[in-house]
């Protein structure tokens, strides 16, 4: 395959979401913009996915600390990531998750290895069902996972709705973007959060800081055919992809930069940026 045709191939699996996760869509546009580093190409992987803070930061560190050192700052961000996250992980907690976080999952995979004994609740996440890849990976690490379907958040969440007293007692959500009053993720996180929030369960962002921006993010409405290919066509189907959690609904904002507050984490996350 000649680079034009990788350059586009690229392009149509981050549009098409066959390319997973904020970090896995930032070094997949990062080598498509290898191929070609240019304005136009740049412009091109931007407009791929508008939600999408790192892969805008990886584009335009590329010019100012390369290729390796972007990689290298993957490597070295998950490494704190993992490092901060068992710092929360303690024996036999039941930690609820939704979609699929590159950092979340490799943090939970670093706690198993290191010896934390805990429990994973998740959700299919419809329409795409994100949610299975998540299972997936951490069935393979030996992590043991109850999976949700999505209607059945509260029961995973709510106290009074588990007959045998077992429910999450932390909830660990990646994020698309981080900003000043809150974060933008998978839709259902909005509903979590309100849950966590109201039942008093920590809910921790578990991201890169190079997933923080200061700009607007359009919320993305991807396509009805996701969730009813053959609907009657006089019935409005909506399918936003991502939705707002205010920042008093989380506990902290978990990165490379620490356990940090909303606050603590923009300041410093615009100083590193």
């Amino acid at each position: 395959m000649d680079k034009k045709k990788r350059f586009e191939k690229i392009c149509n699996d981050i549009k098409q979401v066959r390319i997973q996760g904020a970090r896995n869509i930032a070094k997949a546009a990062l080598y498509a913009y290898s191929l070609f580093p240019d304005k136009k190409h740049k412009r091109i992987l931007m407009n791929a996915r508008q939600t999408e803070p790192m892969l805008f930061n990886v584009l335009d560190k590329f010019e100012k600390i390369g290729y390796k050192n972007i990689l290298k700052h993957f490597n070295e961000s998950q490494d704190r990531i993992n490092q901060n996250v068992l710092k929360l992980i303690k024996n036999n907690d039941i930690i609820f998750t939704h979609c699929h976080s590159t950092n979340v999952v490799n943090a939970l995979i670093y706690a198993k290895k290191n010896g934390r004994k805990f429990q994973v609740y998740n959700t299919e996440t419809r329409p795409l069902y994100q949610g299975r890849k998540t299972a997936k990976e951490l069935e393979k690490a030996g992590v043991k996972v109850k999976m949700f379907i999505d209607s059945a958040i509260a029961i995973a969440i709510e106290k009074e709705n588990k007959k045998d007293k077992i429910y999450a007692n932390k909830i660990f959500l990646g994020a698309d973007a981080l900003l000043d009053k809150g974060i933008i993720n998978k839709i259902g996180s909005g509903i979590i959060a309100e849950l966590a929030y109201g039942h008093k369960i920590p809910l921790y962002i578990i991201a890169d800081s190079w997933k923080y921006t200061n700009k607007n993010i359009p919320i993305e409405n991807r396509k009805l055919n996701e969730v009813w290919s053959r609907a009657p066509k006089h019935i409005i189907i909506k399918n936003p992809a991502f939705e707002f959690v205010e920042a008093r609904h989380i506990r902290a904002i978990v990165s490379e930069l620490g356990i940090l507050s909303q606050g603590q984490f923009v300041k410093k996350a615009k100083i590193v940026l």
